[in-house]
């Protein structure tokens, strides 16, 4: 694993073109811990994530995102990468004439310049396995012709090849059928470790069944109206959101 990675979020308030949408977002996520975001469609859940990542789109106009201590503002998107930040996409782009394989190879060589390839290769065999893609698909072009499943296979398997610090899943688990959904929380379940922290986004309890969290919030109206543990995720599932924006 990277190194450890506390992010705190400070009053965060963020706009597109004038237009207000996140409102005064705080929460802290502490190395070793996994936190879930849900909400109504619309309420700021995956504009969070593309803050977080550095999204030029977003102007941060109050507040401040803080990585052990240190402000991220002003880091490229790159930049908060290579600090061990990874956020997978909800809809991930094709990448026409780059195969998975050399992707893969090119970054994870980024991180460690002595790897060779026949090593990267043991590697990624044994992730290809856990995420339920076979070998020569890995040869194929980033994402051109797959499924929204297989898309999101690629993402977890870019996941497992960088091993980063934070991980921010952007529903992950939207548009997969059940037993995909299993395999890849699984897989994302089973790098939890002290040193490994991630904040999921998702609509649905389901998937926290596999990856169970720690803390999770909810956000409605570009603002965080209720955090707790676990059950708070069960008591969504069963009544809804309205009873906490009411």
């Amino acid at each position: 694993m990277g190194n450890t990675m506390r992010l705190e979020i400070k009053n965060l308030c963020v706009e597109v073109e004038g237009k207000r949408v996140l409102n005064g977002i705080s929460l802290v996520i502490n190395p070793g811990e996994v936190h879930a975001l849900m909400g109504p469609n619309g309420s700021g859940k995956s504009t969070l994530s593309c803050v977080l990542a550095g999204h030029p789109k977003y102007k941060v106009v109050k507040g401040d995102i803080l990585v052990d201590g240190e402000s991220i503002l002003e880091l490229s998107p790159d930049e908060r990468a290579k600090k061990g930040l990874f956020l997978s996409f909800q809809n991930p782009l094709e990448i026409a004439g780059v195969s998975i394989v050399k992707l893969l190879f090119t970054i994870a060589k980024a991180k460690n310049s002595l790897l060779s390839f026949v090593q990267f290769k043991r590697e990624l065999d044994t992730n290809l396995k856990k995420v339920g893609i076979d070998s020569t698909a890995a040869e194929r072009d980033v994402n051109v012709g797959f499924s929204g499943g297989e898309k999101k296979r690629v993402e977890v398997l870019q996941l497992l090849t960088l091993k980063p610090s934070l991980v921010i899943l952007d529903e992950v688990d939207s548009g997969l059928d059940v037993d995909t959904m299993q395999v890849l929380a699984k897989a994302i379940d089973a790098l939890r470790n002290p040193d490994f922290s991630a904040l999921v986004i998702t609509h649905y309890q389901r998937l926290l069944n596999y990856i169970k969290p720690d803390v999770v919030h909810v956000l409605s109206n570009e603002k965080i109206v209720a955090s707790g543990s676990a059950k708070l995720a069960q008591d969504v599932e069963a009544k809804g959101y309205q009873w906490l924006v009411a």
